[in-house]
């Protein structure tokens, strides 16, 4: 992955009579066990079996809010010593949040992080190396959080996106079914879009969230540079240095072609900036529009919403040669990390942390909430249950045909807000193309 320059007990005792000496010395011996027996759990030694302990999960996953702490209630009910207090987090403000939380020194046991705010606290992580399901866990998976000899992040799931298409409303478009490998090239996009739009369906929803714009749609212009690892790090490098021209890098205007393209069809066009994230699920789940900008994460929405039937993602072309690298790829990766802290909290809560990540991977209980409850798709070879979300089953489709781009999870913690409401004012046609060039090559010098 690519990374930025990284990331008493006090005893006394008075002097007293012999036998008030032998006393309290019997009792501290007593205490000086029970204590070395916490301090052992973090092996998940027997002797803190019938220890209670409290520990907090930091969830930065929000729409899977109510099903984790369903998952929690589930896993102490297995491991009635162990509570998990799950607390909630603001889309794009993890960091901020754990940065005051270790300030006042109560910082979460366990942490959800995006990959790239994972390394920004890696001082503080135990290192999970000794895990078991380190060697269960998909290749590649664990790369982003190998830092200083140490491994510091549990993947929680592996995403995708794109746009999000709802196949009833496709179906009735093209007179049949829905074949999504017919969308190659920029044109098969927007002659879908017109034949959505003559059966009086809008064909485009676009969410102007800065973290849906700055974060996943300009990255993709990253990522549709190369097939090759390497050649996208090196791009992005270069941006750093400012010896990339993004106004002639055929790449970049092959995706801002295209989502000009997609701008003439999107739902809210005559006021873009009053869309919603819960008005979108909203609009494709019940065929108000066809297709939806996001990703698999919204699936739990959608649910909520009313979805029936099948739903799959389109890839986002880039050109009208269909064998150009992206037209037919849409960006996978694992896109979140747990962590456990290892500065302002025990031993025994390590030990019950790591003994929930264990639970999650490795029980049939665990494994049922991250495929089926929370719709994710985990990124362990062990773990074979058949996703019933129909995104989840889209990107798997995707992967077993190669046809994955690089998810960008690691940008700098301010790419979203920065560079995202440049492109919501791209989106609002405040800002034109050559202005949107110069703010992404102005932001791209100040990153360190």
């Amino acid at each position: 992955m690519i990374t930025f320059t990284k990331y008493k007990i006090l005893l006394g005792v008075s002097i007293m009579k012999k036998t008030k000496i032998m006393s309290i010395m019997l009792t501290l011996a007593i205490g000086v066990s029970i204590f070395t027996g916490c301090g052992s759990t973090s092996s998940g030694s027997s002797s803190s079996a019938n220890q209670k302990v409290t520990i907090t999960l930091l969830n930065s996953k929000s729409e899977i809010e109510t099903q984790l702490e369903d998952e929690a209630k589930a896993f102490t009910k297995v491991n009635p010593n162990i509570t998990i207090q799950v607390m909630p987090v603001g889309s794009g403000t993890t960091f901020q949040k754990l940065s005051s939380m270790y300030a006042a020194g109560n910082a979460p046991t366990i942490q959800m992080n995006d990959p790239g705010d994972v390394a920004k606290f890696k001082d503080k992580y135990i290192d999970l190396s000794s895990q078991k399901w380190v060697n269960d866990a998909d290749d590649g998976a664990l790369d982003v959080t190998k830092i200083g000899g140490k491994m510091i992040g549990f993947p929680v799931c592996t995403e995708g996106y794109g746009l999000i298409y709802n196949k009833a409303v496709l179906d009735k478009a093209v007179g049949g079914s829905f074949d999504p490998t017919t969308i190659q090239t920029r044109s098969d996009l927007e002659g879908l879009f017109k034949k959505i739009q003559a059966t009086g369906v809008d064909a485009l929803d676009i969410s102007p969230l800065d973290w849906s714009l700055g974060n996943h749609f300009l990255p993709i212009s990253y990522s549709d540079q190369s097939n090759k690892f390497n050649d996208v790090a090196t791009f992005i490098k270069n941006l750093q240095v400012g010896s990339v021209n993004l106004a002639s890098n055929v790449p970049f205007n092959g995706l801002m072609d295209t989502f000009d393209m997609m701008k003439n069809y999107n739902h809210e066009k005559k006021d873009p900036m009053a869309g919603t994230y819960d008005n979108a699920a909203q609009y494709v789940s019940k065929g108000t529009v066809g297709t939806w900008f996001m990703g698999d994460w919204a699936w739990p929405d959608l649910q909520k919403a009313g979805a029936t039937g099948q739903f799959g993602f389109l890839p986002l072309p880039i050109s009208n040669n269909a064998s150009d690298y992206g037209n037919t790829q849409i960006p996978v990766g694992v896109t979140k990390f747990m962590s456990i802290d290892g500065s302002q909290n025990s031993k025994a809560q390590q030990a019950a942390a790591e003994k929930f990540l264990s639970w999650m991977v490795y029980s049939k209980t665990g494994q049922d909430y991250m495929v089926n409850k929370e719709s994710m798709i985990p990124p362990f070879k062990n773990i074979t249950i058949a996703p019933q979300n129909p995104l989840a089953k889209s990107i798997q489709d995707y992967v077993k045909a190669g046809k994955t781009l690089e998810f960008m999870t690691v940008l700098p913690s301010d790419h979203y807000a920065v560079l995202g409401a440049d492109m919501q004012k791209y989106l609002a046609g405040k800002e034109n193309r050559a202005t949107l060039v110069t703010d992404i090559q102005n932001y791209w010098k100040t990153v360190k």
